[in-house]
């Protein structure tokens, strides 16, 4: 039987009294690809940020790889990937310092980068198709390409859960196809995947299962639905804004 990593139980969480989750249960099991999907403001968003912690619950319980979510300190186990870099203009760090910092939780502030470190930095911007743009500033990056390097930098921890908040959500075609390769090499690793999107895109094979958020509560937990309406056209490109409030302390997870 496969051992739950992420369990949630009867999870509500509201914002300035206004309910966003009721009632939500929800396990993922060791090596499961599970898409969180729903419409925008559904709060699929805020399921997995109420996963991580970065937003409070107001009744029900998180626990990660066994442990109450308010104990877990093994923040390493899990690389966390948000919707957008976000100053990424205003970043002065190149990609390669920005992969690299991946590897703080798991060896320390104060350890200095070691031989290993420094391969698993390699190893992460290789998935993702960037070893040729280690030295660039992530600011002439495309919108796509800090995307990616965003998905480097949560690889290079060596993470066994990887959660991510529309990684592919209005990024170009070769930053899609990167990003299902270098999750690909992930869960052949043995790795598991909480994800939000809005569609699925390249994705899809790789899903193992779909939860499906409306207006704040699970309306499916299964198979991966089939697109409908103007999704499911070929040259559908789905871009929306993504919201503003990125919770702090993202570069230091």
């Amino acid at each position: 039987m496969s051992t739950p990593v992420i369990q949630v139980a009867h999870a509500a969480v509201g914002y300035d009294g206004r309910p966003v989750l009721r009632d939500v249960s929800l396990t993922v099991t060791a090596g499961e690809v599970v898409a969180v999907l729903g419409a925008n403001g559904s709060g699929k968003s805020t399921l997995i940020r109420a996963v991580l912690g970065l937003v409070p619950l107001a009744a029900g319980t998180v626990t990660l790889f066994g442990a109450p979510q308010r104990r877990f300190r093994q923040w390493h186990r899990i690389g966390y990937v948000p919707q957008r870099l976000g100053a990424g203009s205003g970043v002065p760090a190149t990609v390669g310092e920005v992969v690299a910092s991946g590897r703080l939780a798991r060896r320390g502030v104060l350890r200095p980068s070691g031989r290993a470190d420094r391969a698993a930095v390699t190893a992460a911007l290789h998935a993702v198709g960037l070893a040729d743009r280690a030295g660039d500033p992530v600011a002439t990056l495309s919108g796509g390409q800090q995307q990616r390097t965003l998905i480097a930098r949560a690889l290079a921890g060596e993470p066994e859960l990887l959660v991510l908040d529309e990684p592919t959500a209005g990024v170009d075609a070769a930053s899609q196809e990167a990003f299902a390769g270098a999750l690909r090499g992930f869960v052949g690793g043995g790795g598991t995947v909480l994800l939000v999107a809005h569609e699925l895109g390249p994705l899809r094979p790789l899903i193992s299962r779909a939860v499906v958020v409306h207006q704040g509560g699970i309306a499916h937990d299964g198979a991966v639905p089939e697109p409908a309406g103007h999704h499911a056209e070929p040259d559908h490109d789905h871009v929306h804004p993504h919201c503003a409030e990125e919770p702090a302390g993202l570069w230091s997870m």
